[in-house]
């Protein structure tokens, strides 16, 4: 894969949008989902772009900031896991893109930096924000946002920039090596593989609760029986998500029957006494 200027200027304007977006912004666009198939686009392999989105937002998928902690970036892990899979000739398939995904966690981890370091360089400029809003000074308050907004982008910029040359290399030198060490590749498909179910299970860990389990796993032995019949296996996880939807209604509307009529009763009239 030889990147151009262009490619990488592209890749530097989406990464900026996407950094500002995740904290300012917060439409959702930096989401694995929908950044990997822009930047498979913009490197020529939008196909594998989709299936990285796919695979990194499953791992992405239980980690969230808790106050001034940030996990491990998804935007940058993200573009890189891109990278490196279009860069090592992947196949666009779930089971194709695990070594991409392995290779890009340390990368995440420098967008985690910028992150902090952003939030470390603007606690300094608090001061002047809170004199701003003393004096009803929306333009002040405006232009410490606009500051940054642009050191987030800048930082996140660079990094993605930095990391599409310096993982164009690396991920041809490792395609170069697999083929003398096939079990190096084979490791990192599989810890990338373990990753996305890592990340569900942190997911998991936040929302179950007690009650919820007995759903779940008649949600997983559905989903195994359908996977195993032809006929319907392509579509197995949609057909079990409309069974689901299907008992939260009917779980929903029932909870609502029980107060609506728990409310009825308790404002019955006096005439019995009651």
């Amino acid at each position: 894969m030889n990147v151009n200027i262009i490619q990488a200027l592209l890749v530097f304007v989406v990464t900026f949008i996407m950094a500002i977006d995740q904290f300012s912004f917060l439409e959702s666009l930096y989401q694995p989902v929908v950044l990997c198939p822009i930047i498979g686009a913009i490197l020529g392999n939008f196909e594998l772009g989709v299936v990285v989105g796919g695979a990194y937002q499953l791992m992405q998928i239980g980690s969230m900031p808790v106050g001034g902690a940030q996990p491990p970036n998804a935007i940058i892990g993200g573009i890189m896991a891109t990278v490196f899979a279009i860069s090592l000739g992947l196949e666009p398939s779930a089971e194709g893109v695990g070594a991409a995904l392995g290779l890009a966690v340390p990368f995440a981890v420098f967008g985690q930096y910028a992150v902090t370091v952003t939030f470390t360089l603007m606690s300094g400029m608090m001061a002047k924000a809170d004199e701003a809003a003393a004096k009803a000074d929306t333009k002040g308050i405006a232009h410490i946002n606009y500051l940054s907004m642009a050191i987030l982008g800048t930082l996140f910029g660079v990094i993605a920039v930095a990391g599409l040359y310096s993982g164009q290399a690396l991920g041809e030198a490792l395609r170069e090596f697999s083929l003398n060490f096939s079990w190096v590749m084979a490791g990192l498909d599989a810890a990338g593989g373990m990753m996305k179910f890592v990340g569900f299970a942190v997911l998991m860990k936040v929302m179950m609760s007690n009650d919820m389990w007995g759903y779940f796993l008649a949600g997983f032995a559905v989903t195994v029986i359908m996977s195993a019949v032809p006929s319907i296996s392509g579509s197995a996880l949609l057909l079990v998500s409309f069974i689901g939807l299907a008992i939260a209604l009917a779980d929903y509307q029932l909870n609502s029957k029980i107060k609506a009529s728990a409310g009825s009763a308790g404002n019955g009239g006096m005439s019995d006494g009651i």
